[in-house]
């Protein structure tokens, strides 16, 4: 009986250490936990949450470094810190990644506003390119006209021979016939619509004195007349004189300085069509809107 009472102290002897130093070493990391807590209230600059470090504990307690008789709640307790050091990052890793993209967004938007602005600009640079070229074509033409007109004024009152016909008369006749008419109708066909150009009309007569001169001056009337109706030559465009009997220069002889003369038996009227350079630029005129380039 004796020994089964010193049996059973021995027992709960036994029993009662683990649980002692399971209490001791619960208290110890508890004190470890508040100084741990304490010292995460000052701040580093150097770690990512701004706190210091976690310091491991530095008492060991009863068992040692390891419990073998550790509790879940010891454990959760030994882990807490960490656990909440982790959320801290979890959270920064987030604000920094949203940060990143937020950055991201803004550099990609400003970079394409300032390709959209370069675009613009280089589209400006060629249109100003465009139009500097087209003023300097438009230049040369004006330059171009400029000249033609100058040496169109220049020339203005020179007028040159281009056709000239000649209408027969019989002595004592004022009326055209049907061949003067087809001449005069070959004549004055091409000249509608023209410009810079007159018609000199000479009429010639036989006989002597104010009578030659009359039939003359009839005779050249009556082919003017012809133009006027016939083929809406202006008047101020026909220039007219009798010339009665007067010698007309003809072609010069060969070997010759001074042309001969010939005087007419019967009527005859000189037609002469003698042009400027009016023509020229009328015609200059109309080609250079079709040469120059179409302006957007």
């Amino acid at each position: 009986m004796k020994n089964r009472t010193i049996f059973a102290l021995l027992l709960a002897v036994i029993l009662a250490v683990p649980v002692f130093a399971q209490d001791n070493s619960t208290s110890q990391p508890a004190q470890s936990t508040t100084t741990s807590s304490s010292t995460q209230t000052g701040t580093n600059a150097n770690s990512a949450t701004g706190k210091d470090p976690l310091q491991p504990e530095t008492r060991e307690g009863f068992w040692g470094h390891l419990n073998p008789f550790a509790r879940k709640k010891y454990v959760a307790r030994q882990t807490q810190p960490i656990r909440d050091r982790i959320n801290e990052l979890d959270e920064l890793t987030a604000a920094n990644t949203r940060a990143i993209k937020d950055t991201d967004a803004r550099a990609q938007q400003g970079i394409q506003l300032a390709s959209a602005k370069a675009n613009e600009a280089d589209q400006h640079a060629i249109d100003a390119g465009n139009k500097a070229q087209a003023a300097q074509q438009t230049a040369q033409t004006a330059q171009t006209r400029l000249n033609t007109v100058e040496q169109v004024v220049t020339n203005i009152d020179q007028y040159q021979a281009a056709t000239q016909t000649e209408i027969l008369f019989k002595p004592g006749q004022t009326v055209l016939s049907q061949n003067a008419k087809n001449a005069l109708d070959e004549m004055a066909t091409p000249l509608k619509d023209q410009h810079g150009y007159v018609v000199e009309v000479q009429g010639f007569a036989s006989g002597h004195g104010q009578v030659a001169i009359s039939t003359s001056q009839k005779m050249a009337e009556s082919v003017v007349r012809y133009l006027v109706l016939n083929h809406d030559i202006p008047v101020y465009r026909i220039y007219l004189v009798g010339m009665g009997n007067a010698p007309v220069p003809n072609a010069t002889a060969m070997g010759e300085d001074k042309p001969k003369t010939k005087r007419t038996n019967g009527g005859r009227v000189e037609i002469s069509l003698m042009r400027n350079n009016l023509e020229q630029l009328a015609s200059s005129t109309n080609s250079t809107p079709a040469d120059q380039p179409q302006q957007k």
